[in-house]
C-alpha cells in the first residue's frame, strides 16, 4: 500500500493533478521539505502543491521505493522545475513518508540541501 501510494505520488505530480497529489494525504498531514524548514500542513499543503504543478514539476525516481516493517517508506528521486523568473532547476532529493492505517501519507521529510540543487539539463 505505501509504494503504490508513493507511485501514485509521482504518477499525479507528473501529471499535474494538484487535487489528485493533496488527497494521498491524510488531512492532519504534515510536509517538511527540505528538512530544517518551517513545516506546511493544511491550505498550506495544497497550494504548495498547486504551485509544484504551475512550476511543471516532474519526478524521476532513481531505483525502487522502499518499504520498513512498520509505516515509512521512502524513495530517491530527482525533480526538475521551473520556478517563476528562473531557468528549470533539479533537485536529488529522499524524500520520507509515513502512512496513517488507511494508507495516506501523514508526513513527508524531504531530505536536500543547497549541494542537490543543479540547473536542468
Amino acid at each position: 500500500m505505501m509504494k503504490a501510494a508513493l507511485q501514485a505520488y509521482v504518477d499525479r505530480t507528473n501529471a499535474g493533478d494538484a487535487a489528485g497529489i493533496v488527497a494521498l494525504f491524510a488531512p492532519d498531514a504534515v510536509i517538511e521539505d527540505p528538512v530544517g524548514t518551517p513545516a506546511k500542513r493544511g491550505g498550506e499543503i495544497v497550494e504548495w502543491f498547486a504551485n509544484s504543478v504551475a512550476f511543471a514539476a516532474h519526478i524521476a525516481p532513481l531505483g525502487e521505493f522502499r518499504g520498513s516493517h512498520a509505516n515509512e517508506a521512502a524513495f530517491a528521486f530527482d525533480v526538475e522545475f521551473t520556478p517563476p523568473d528562473s531557468p528549470r532547476l533539479k533537485i536529488r532529493s529522499i524524500d520520507v513518508c509515513r502512512f496513517d492505517n488507511q494508507g495516506r501519507i501523514t508526513s513527508l521529510r524531504a531530505f536536500w540541501g543547497p549541494d542537490d540543487v543543479t540547473p536542468a539539463a
